[in-house]
């Protein structure tokens, strides 16, 4: 089955069972993407970011989050 032959079958899909799909779709992409993380995480693939962020909050060069996003 093609990527265009899915789209349309999804588009015949009635209003209850197209949201389903969405939904379980939404979860493979998630699930794909916390198994992508896991394996950075494990590989050290992270460690830099974390080391410069615990760096900026040891230096106190970090601000709350609700007042960064109070500010946007």
């Amino acid at each position: 089955m093609t990527t265009e032959e899915i789209k349309e079958g999804f588009q015949r899909l009635p209003e209850p069972e197209a949201r389903d799909v969405a939904r379980w779709i939404q979860e493979v992409i998630e699930e794909r993407w916390d198994r992508e993380i896991e394996q950075d995480i494990s590989a050290g693939r992270l460690d830099k970011f974390a080391e410069q962020a615990l760096a900026h909050y040891n230096a106190r060069r970090v601000k709350p989050l609700d007042e960064v996003l109070d500010n946007s």
